[in-house]
């Protein structure tokens, strides 16, 4: 089994194990020099098979397996071809951040991790899922974003590694979980620009950034 297919299988049951995808929810991909593995259509994620990754031409898009790859397949492609950078993207639909951005609001930052580690993040009012609309609205924001937030819809992040990439879906998921618990209590208290600030400059969070870089 490639490394690739390892690290795709893994997370794939990390996801489902995690409650951010039920049934058959959610797709991941990642980056093979010029070759994206994507998860196939229809599938439970934890039951796809080494040989069930789709392989697909990130240039041309062409897919190179006779299985049907995920419906989000332009989205993936349109992040591997803005974003050299990166080998992973996942995209799952994490209850409370679909919650919380279906009010129309943003996922505050109200404890540290979520903003040391997350530096910015994009919000994309609905639009049908699996189309060339999305894709290109993804295109767009996907540069300057490691996380995207869907409203009514769900969560794409992308990482250097799948690991990056699961700890940003996991973060935004909980900064969304904490706010709607701190909101049936009383009114929250957002982290300032200049207490952001201040924690992504810390050696600590830096050093940790770097891991996740790093790591499978």
């Amino acid at each position: 089994m490639s490394e690739v297919i390892q690290t795709l299988k893994k997370y794939a049951h990390k996801i489902v194990d995690t409650g951010l995808v039920v049934g058959a929810g959610g797709n991941l991909s990642m980056r093979d020099g010029n070759i994206m593995y994507l998860s196939p259509s229809g599938f439970d994620l934890k039951e796809i098979e080494d040989h069930q990754w789709v392989r697909v031409n990130i240039d041309t898009g062409e897919i190179l397996d006779d299985l049907k790859p995920s419906s989000e397949i332009l989205m993936h492609l349109e992040c591997f071809r803005k974003r050299p950078d990166i080998t992973a993207v996942l995209h799952a639909h994490p209850s409370y951040s679909v919650g919380v951005s279906s009010t129309g609001q943003d996922i505050p930052n109200l404890f540290p991790d979520y903003p040391a580690m997350v530096n910015s993040v994009a919000y994309l009012d609905y639009m049908i899922p699996t189309t060339h609309v999305l894709a290109d609205a993804v295109a767009d924001v996907v540069e300057l974003n490691d996380v995207i937030v869907m409203r009514n819809h769900g969560v794409l992040t992308v990482g250097k590694t799948m690991k990056e990439a699961f700890f940003f879906m996991q973060l935004t998921e909980e900064s969304a979980k904490v706010y709607t618990i701190s909101c049936t209590v009383g009114k929250p208290r957002v982290l300032t620009d200049e207490e952001c600030l201040d924690l992504r400059n810390l050696s600590s969070e830096k050093y940790r950034q770097k891991l996740l870089k790093d790591s499978k």
